[in-house]
């Protein structure tokens, strides 16, 4: 985000700074409901908006949605700011900016969390903030969780939760030629060539045994009966279950072996 220049038709390195005086002087007249001041207001504090939502470049989101949803915030600071108070207009709208964004990613999120868990994973994200300020740092996983007051476990799962999702096309290694992309790191150990050979091939030696074997492997293996329970099933001994179930696998596996 930091080298794009034009943000929604804006030009970054030409945004208006206002000097005190004139900002003080301009609260004053909006406050007395002057639309011309508010609209100056907006356009010299643009790059306030744009300072914070630098904090947020690494979320996945567009760098222009994240800048609109920033000027609401910056509109609702300054229709809400007291020029009585004795205090700073970014003092009041930087807080006020990151809470607008902070509830457009919770509410656009791509993955749907509970709400308890997404106003966790955001106190633990101010929380980082402060202590990269403090720090110097990255903070380890034990000082987030000192410092918001939870576990390490509750600390993981609560960032993992507002974590923006991966593109199985993103790239994760490239040499000059074709990148390597994380659905090549993917590897589905189920639905392989062997594994479906192998299906095949115990499909067809079932195929190739005796009414009354079939029904007793699919008793014994798909039902999950007892030899005793597949015996008063079918109407013969336990013995007899026991006998044609080892001489059906026998078979089976011949089978397979000679394809």
């Amino acid at each position: 985000m930091q080298g794009k220049v034009e943000i929604c038709g804006v030009n970054t390195a030409r945004l208006k700074v206002l000097g005190q005086k004139e900002m003080d002087a301009l609260l004053l007249r909006a406050k007395a409901g002057d639309e011309q001041a508010r609209e100056q207001l907006i356009e010299g504090n643009l790059r306030l908006v744009l300072s914070v939502i630098q904090r947020f470049d690494k979320r996945g989101e567009s760098p222009d949605d994240l800048f609109q949803v920033g000027c609401i915030g910056l509109i609702k600071a300054i229709s809400n700011f007291d020029p009585g108070k004795q205090v700073r207009f970014s003092t009041y709208g930087v807080p006020m900016i990151a809470g607008e964004v902070r509830r457009y990613l919770r509410d656009n999120s791509a993955i749907r969390v509970s709400r308890s868990l997404r106003d966790t994973a955001y106190r633990v994200l101010q929380c980082k903030e402060q202590l990269l300020g403090r720090l110097d740092r990255e903070p380890t996983l034990e000082e987030l969780a000192k410092e918001a007051g939870l576990s390490p476990e509750e600390v993981g799962q609560a960032l993992d939760a507002v974590c923006a999702p991966v593109s199985l096309y993103d790239p994760v290694y490239s040499d000059g030629g074709d990148p390597l992309t994380v659905m090549d790191q993917v590897r589905d150990t189920k639905n392989t060539d062997e594994a479906w050979m192998e299906h095949i091939a115990l499909k067809e030696a079932f195929q190739n045994l005796g009414e009354r074997e079939k029904q007793i492997l699919s008793l014994r293996f798909y039902d999950g009966k007892t030899q005793m329970e597949v015996a008063n099933l079918v109407g013969i001994s336990q013995a007899q279950v026991s006998r044609l179930e080892k001489g059906a696998i026998g078979a089976m596996r011949k089978s397979v072996m000679v394809n």
